[in-house]
């Protein structure tokens, strides 16, 4: 069953392949401005236009760098979605140091998914970037891995004044035209799964769970369960934070340097079948990611005008069908997975 609803209609073909924020907000290595901004040039000349941000990003320097380059484009020629439930004030005794160092931030960070909350949040997003309106909201973290939630409030608790503030307030702002679409964004199922049955969600930021290293879950369980409620995807993180093309990390967190071994096994039997049939891992893994019929959009992180430019061209390369077969009969490739079409 496909999916039919505010999201599918809002992310129109210009808007399938996006550029997400989390490198731009210095979350793995420091960045200037000058080459953040020859990053989002790059993205623009290419044909990007869709830009997926948070002010957890850097505690504001990833919206702040995106508004800054946005704000004099033509506002109906791009698509912005950012993150709700986290608020930021400047602080001289803030956490930048302890989450994002290399951010030089001076703010703070506090947690808030009520409905005023999430109106502040939009607000101060809306702000930051120097834009007149947010396209789609995210309710951001609220999941078991995110881990600096205070102990007295754990994701579950963040997840319950959600239901009672964040989530009831962005379905009036949706009705109001504040915004367009609305969903959550985390990194786990369970949240995904408990939204769809509690609020009536758009779209949601399905991260780090749909890769060529990890996708069983969401193709059993995740994605019929949006197909059923019809609920779009954003997929994210279809590189695992950059460890299919290389990085010496995995997904996100203070402890992603810790790669098991079973993922390094893979990532080596996914090397020899792409090095058998000439194909770039990193362009099928885009590909990959990109291909399930309940995802409206691919958002990669990229902190380069050459990185978001070979990531880009990766969406218009032809891989053979011969390739797919293999990752299939292998084992390696879910086989109710959807596999790119050549066209």
């Amino acid at each position: 069953m496909a999916i039919d609803n505010r999201a599918t209609r809002l992310f129109k073909p210009e808007f399938h392949f996006g550029l997400g924020g989390v490198p731009l907000g210095n979350e793995f290595n420091k960045i200037s401005d000058k080459d953040a901004y020859a990053t989002l040039d790059a993205a623009w000349e290419a044909g990007v236009r869709y830009f997926d941000m948070a002010p957890w990003y850097g505690f504001g320097l990833a919206e702040r760098r995106f508004g800054h380059f946005l704000h004099n484009k033509r506002r109906s020629d791009y698509l912005v979605s950012s993150k709700v439930g986290k608020l930021f004030k400047a602080s001289r005794n803030n956490r930048h140091a302890d989450i994002f160092p290399l951010s030089d931030s001076p703010n703070d960070v506090s947690y808030d998914y009520s409905a005023d909350g999430v109106r502040r949040s939009i607000e101060d997003s809306l702000q930051r970037m120097g834009i007149d309106a947010l396209d789609v909201a995210f309710v951001h973290d609220i999941s078991p891995d995110f881990p600096y939630f205070p102990p007295d409030k754990p994701w579950e608790e963040q997840f319950r004044i959600a239901e009672r503030g964040a989530f009831p307030a962005l379905s009036r702002m949706r009705e109001e035209g504040i915004i367009k679409a609305w969903g959550i964004g985390v990194n786990r199922p369970e949240p995904q799964l408990r939204v769809i049955e509690a609020a009536d969600p758009d779209v949601c930021l399905c991260a780090s769970q749909y890769s060529l290293i990890d996708h069983a879950n969401a193709v059993d369980q995740v994605f019929p369960a949006m197909r059923r409620k019809n609920v779009a995807l954003v997929i994210g993180s279809s590189l695992n934070a950059g460890f299919i093309s290389g990085s010496a990390r995995y997904n996100y967190g203070p402890k992603n340097f810790a790669i098991s071994s079973a993922h390094l096994q893979k990532r080596d039997r996914l090397r020899e079948v792409a090095a058998r049939h000439g194909v770039d891992l990193r362009t099928a893994a885009l590909q990959f990611s990109a291909a399930p019929d309940v995802a409206v959009a691919l958002v990669v992180g990229a902190s380069s005008s050459q990185q978001i430019a070979e990531d880009y061209n990766s969406m218009q390369a032809k891989i053979p069908a011969e390739f797919w077969q293999e990752l299939k009969s292998s084992g390696l490739v879910a086989q109710s997975a959807a596999i790119p079409v050549l066209t």
